[in-house]
């Protein structure tokens, strides 16, 4: 059963489903985010990848909506068809025993079908911002009744690419708004530009990444840049879990997919060249333990959220912190043990040190030998 007092004062079908998913106390983003978002407060949250950022945002989301109108009340936007795709199935899991409706809405999907969702009345809408703009400008999405947007992942949606259509969407909807932006990392820039759209009484939320240094042990194996695929090999046989490995682009990543491949490894590969079918195909395949290693690129992975990975290998050093964090996080979530392997030659060594020291993480050298992963 479940020690958390805030619980006893939500929706009963909230406390139904977080009791059914077996979730005892919330996480530090979850405690800190949901009050504040339940006094209608808008927030600005930065907390590491796999902390539950999602239900932090959700819960109070659920609460607030009001089953008896059919209005569209809340928008969430996300950069990816696979992060939209699994938001939605956190709602559909967690709106069981109530009538709010949500549905997705995402660039790439047939348009016609999307606004024969819009005629169900969903109370809440996922979906990447071009679609959701499209929608709104077609006058199909009504925004009059929204009372709260969310902006996940925000650090990439307020960047060049993207901030034209989440301001739109944002300014579509009354000035009364609430404004929700969610990131595992908040640049100076994302917050500048968030700070200019919300309330000036807003609430700054930073959970530091003690999380992942609890959880995660960190690791790192000098070699020579020609050695890191045979690695690689031997490290799977060693801890054969599923593993993403980070590559720093995709000529690099289909060469050693092909290496792998021809020493009978089974490669899940991603690209950002991937088409939506390879994309689907390769995720599909990589869930299902089929082919339990994951090559990948920091853009490729982008919105990725998939549950139970057990490590992750640099196999390009990381250029930034930043982007050490979001690809760490993505082991040891939700209380889970994880392992980070960074395979770094001579040059990148001395990034890995300074890096250690910037993060203040321990990574301890290993080598792989006689099956297995020891101290080097």
């Amino acid at each position: 059963m479940t020690n958390w007092s805030q619980l006893q004062t939500l929706k009963h079908f909230i406390k139904e489903n977080w009791q059914q998913a077996w979730f005892v106390q919330p996480t530090p983003i979850q405690k800190q985010a949901i009050p504040s978002i339940l006094e209608e407060k808008d927030v600005i949250a930065q907390s590491p990848t796999g902390s539950g950022k999602t239900l932090a945002y959700i819960i109070p989301i659920l609460e607030q909506i009001d089953e008896s109108k059919r209005d569209l009340q809340s928008v969430i936007i996300v950069p990816s068809r696979e992060l939209a795709m699994q938001i939605l199935e956190v709602i559909q899991k967690f709106t069981i025993g109530s009538d709010i409706k949500a549905a997705a809405f995402i660039g790439g999907a047939n348009i016609k079908k999307q606004v024969e969702k819009l005629k169900v009345k969903p109370h809440i809408a996922v979906g990447t911002p071009g679609r959701i703009r499209e929608l709104i400008k077609m006058k199909k999405m009504k925004m009059h009744q929204v009372k709260t947007i969310v902006i996940d992942e925000a650090d990439q949606l307020m960047n060049q690419e993207h901030i034209q259509d989440v301001e739109a969407i944002i300014k579509s909807t009354l000035k009364e708004r609430q404004l929700l932006f969610f990131s595992a990392t908040i640049t100076k820039n994302t917050e500048v530009k968030a700070k200019s759209l919300m309330k000036e009484d807003f609430v700054h939320i930073s959970i530091e990444n003690q999380r992942q240094r609890g959880n995660t042990d960190y690791f790192y194996i000098p070699c020579e840049q020609r050695e890191k695929v045979e690695i690689i090999r031997k490290i799977m046989h060693a801890h054969p879990g599923r593993t993403i490995t980070y590559i720093k682009n995709n000529e690099q990543l289909e060469e050693v997919a092909l290496k792998l491949t021809f020493h009978g490894l089974p490669v899940a590969i991603l690209t950002g060249d991937s088409t939506k079918w390879e994309r689907k195909q390769a995720l599909k395949e990589f869930r299902s333990n089929k082919k339990p290693l994951l090559l990948t690129t920091d853009v490729a992975a982008r919105g990725l959220d998939i549950e139970n990975i057990d490590l992750i290998i640099h196999y390009d050093f990381p250029s930034t912190s930043t982007q050490f964090i979001h690809r760490s996080g993505r082991t040891g979530r939700m209380g889970k043990k994880g392992t980070v392997i960074s395979l770094v030659n001579a040059k990148e060594r001395s990034f890995l040190k300074k890096m250690s020291q910037e993060l203040k993480i321990l990574m301890k050298m290993k080598k792989v030998a006689y099956g297995k992963i020891i101290d080097a």
